[in-house]
């Protein structure tokens, strides 16, 4: 039996290999590792964490049915996005200044991506610049994510510099035109932000530092100013994606995508794909899970584009579930983040391998050898029962 990503599994056996699997033991490593306002702004949500929480309980509200003496050898998790060919379906949601929990931030994350054939998605934020992410992620495939400011000659030049570097597809964040209430940063007095912190995709921008009177290596207060000003919370509207076309030759999706109404609004204004996302929960207060969306927007776009999922995803069996109900994609967000703190890219490394080896082994005890045979008919609502 071909077993190439559950192999990890016995690489987890070998001497001197104890790193945590278990997803809540990782997080607490993590936090060990990491200042209580730097954690509290990694785990954090909006308001109560409601709507954190019913991310995870939707997940537990579906059951896997497995069905047995199937045909499990040789199992294939490839899939093709935008033409592109991926050994898996899963990618590295975009997670700004990842600095603030390792030193290496997005370029060790990069690094882990192309060692496991992952694609990342870089955050805007990123406190790495465009250029030297994609030089650690070499051949890899990545994508770049956009907060779009109101300065159209700067967003413009963003959007050079990332296709220039080999960004294929651009991820425009739509669930975020001003940031949540998000009570544990504020009582904290913590963003990485407002001190500068995940900015470098801006600082290095040469329009960027066009606008400013000192070069943000010499006056960083002004830059911050600077950057405040030009992310006001003004939105755009979806007449804003044709600009964004025009100035942006590869796939665009849409990041943020709860409500199938807006789903077929995106695919109206030229999307190519959605990613359905209440931004783990850091955005609104007692919002519908990720999850419990995904069904609605999966239906009505009906294979129109691609519809990938984020959004509480902690296992590999997440996986599976979020991909029997529509997703043709999966992006994994803070897990990786907590690896990254442990262990900087061997950490990152560690967590993408664990989740395709959970993934692979879940399939075959479901009685499925690809993950294109994933549908509903492997899934129950928790105390449905069986038909």
């Amino acid at each position: 039996m071909s077993t190439p990503y559950g192999s990890y599994r016995q690489r987890l056996f070998e001497p001197g290999q104890r790193p945590f699997v278990e997803p809540q033991r990782l997080e607490t490593a993590a936090r060990a590792e990491l200042s209580a306002e730097v954690y509290n702004f990694v785990a954090g949500a909006a308001g109560t964490g409601r709507t954190a929480r019913s991310n995870l309980e939707a997940f537990d509200a579906w059951r896997l049915i497995p069905r047995v003496l199937r045909d499990i050898d040789d199992r294939n998790l490839g899939i093709t996005l935008f033409e592109q060919p991926l050994p898996t379906p899963l990618l590295l949601a975009p997670i700004g200044a990842q600095a603030i929990v390792h030193p290496d931030g997005e370029t060790a994350t990069a690094r882990a991506a192309l060692a496991t054939g992952v694609p990342i998605v870089l955050s805007a934020s990123s406190s790495v610049d465009i250029e030297t992410v994609a030089a650690a992620n070499g051949h890899g495939v990545r994508w770049f994510q956009l907060y779009r400011s109101n300065d159209d000659e700067h967003t413009v030049s963003v959007l050079r510099r990332a296709r220039e570097a080999g960004y294929s597809v651009l991820v425009v964040t739509v669930d975020n035109p001003i940031i949540g209430w998000r009570p544990l940063d504020l009582e904290a007095g913590y963003s990485p932000f407002v001190r500068g912190l995940g900015m470098q995709v801006y600082f290095s921008d040469p329009v960027f530092r066009s606008r400013l009177s000192a070069v943000p290596e010499n006056d960083p207060d002004a830059a911050i100013a600077h950057w405040h000003h030009i992310f006001d919370g003004r939105n755009h509207g979806w007449e804003g994606l044709s600009f964004l076309r025009e100035h942006w030759d590869g796939p665009i999706v849409l990041k943020g995508i709860q409500h199938p109404d807006d789903a077929l609004l995106a695919l109206e204004h030229g999307a190519d794909g959605l990613v359905v996302s209440n931004h783990g929960g850091r955005q609104v207060d007692g919002a519908v899970a990720s999850l419990d969306a995904l069904p609605a927007v999966a239906d009505v776009v009906a294979g129109q584009a691609p519809v990938l999922f984020d959004s509480g995803v902690r296992t590999g069996t997440d996986i599976v579930k979020a991909l029997a109900l529509g997703a043709d994609a999966v992006l994994v967000g803070r897990p990786y983040v907590w690896g990254l703190a442990c262990a900087g890219e061997a950490g990152v490394e560690h967590v993408i391998r664990a989740l395709l080896a959970e993934l692979d082994i879940t399939l075959a005890l479901v009685g499925r050898r690809s993950v294109a045979s994933l549908d509903r008919g492997l899934l129950r609502r928790d105390g449905q029962g069986v038909s």
